[in-house]
């Protein structure tokens, strides 16, 4: 099976483009980094006990009073950077991949039921996506977060605001996967297999996931690799403005708004090599995704 699947005209196209093979090279280790960063990280960040500020603003391998043990230097806490950004990559890669799951659950309902059904639905579901994409994705998350949390006990903030960021991102993302599913759906509702499943009198919903919904998966595979993109982005801008993870979950946007108080003073690794990591991984995600989208292109083909 897995050789097969490797002779697919997907792998082919993979095998065939420079950028794919490399961004999916940068994005394993990334991933691997995050995913293991407990069993990986020469230092665990998290642990308070092992912190020292004697070993605060140790520069970088390279620099004078460069320390092997911490190879991108340590921050204000004395924490070390490169076990910082394990752990914060892989808390906001976790983030970014329920929240663009989450969407594309909500996006890939609403496009189907839209589509398929017409009429008044079509235009009412329709309408409220339009009218949510006047707006800013990462408006709409700073709307959703901020009035989630107020209205949160003081005491359960810290705890759920994980799954409130998730929610928040996840819900300014769906109009993008809905738009697209209903585009898909209403070219697949009057073709002949629809139709016939429709008098041999198989119920709309399960006509709408057993065969409109696997003709109208490819865009939604495009659209949820960029959306991860922007979800670690947004969540990301979320944290560096102070209203996302709580410190005690450090993203690479936390890691990055720790270090900008100190850019200036001479202390700019703090920031910079989070920066770098969140570039990286944005970068190699978009670039799988726009060969993803031309392989998936048949006009391109």
């Amino acid at each position: 099976m897995l050789a097969h699947a490797w002779d697919s005209d997907l792998a082919y196209s993979f095998r065939r483009s420079p950028s794919a093979m490399l961004a999916a090279f940068i994005a394993l280790v990334l991933a691997v980094g995050a995913l293991f960063a407990p069993w990986l990280a020469p230092h665990n960040p998290m642990d308070v006990a092992s912190l020292s500020l004697l070993d605060s603003f140790k520069p970088p391998i390279g620099m004078d009073g460069a320390d092997w043990s911490n190879l991108l230097g340590t921050d204000n806490q004395g924490r070390d950077v490169l076990s910082a950004i394990m752990y914060g990559m892989r808390i906001s890669l976790s983030v970014g991949l329920l929240s663009t799951l989450f969407a594309m659950v909500v996006g890939i309902g609403v496009g189907l039921l839209a589509g398929y059904a017409g009429g008044t639905t079509d235009a009412v579901l329709m309408r409220v996506a339009d009218i949510q994409l006047t707006f800013p994705s990462i408006l709409t998350a700073l709307l959703v977060d901020g009035v989630i949390t107020a209205a949160l006990p003081q005491t359960l903030r810290d705890a759920v605001q994980i799954y409130v960021i998730i929610f928040a991102i996840g819900i300014s993302l769906w109009p993008n996967f809905a738009r697209t599913v209903r585009g898909s759906t209403l070219v697949e509702r009057n073709k002949d297999y629809v139709m016939a499943a429709r008098v041999i009198g198989v119920p709309s919903w399960r006509i709408m996931l057993s065969h409109v919904l696997p003709n109208v998966i490819g865009p939604v595979l495009v659209i949820a690799t960029l959306g991860l993109g922007l979800a670690v982005i947004a969540e990301a801008t979320l944290s560096f403005l102070g209203v996302g993870l709580p410190p005690t979950q450090p993203s690479l946007g936390t890691l990055i708004r720790f270090g900008d108080d100190y850019l200036f003073s001479g202390q700019w690794w703090v920031t910079v090599f989070p920066g770098l990591a969140l570039v990286l991984l944005v970068l190699a995600i978009n670039l799988l995704g726009d060969w993803l989208r031309d392989a998936l292109n048949p006009k391109l083909r």
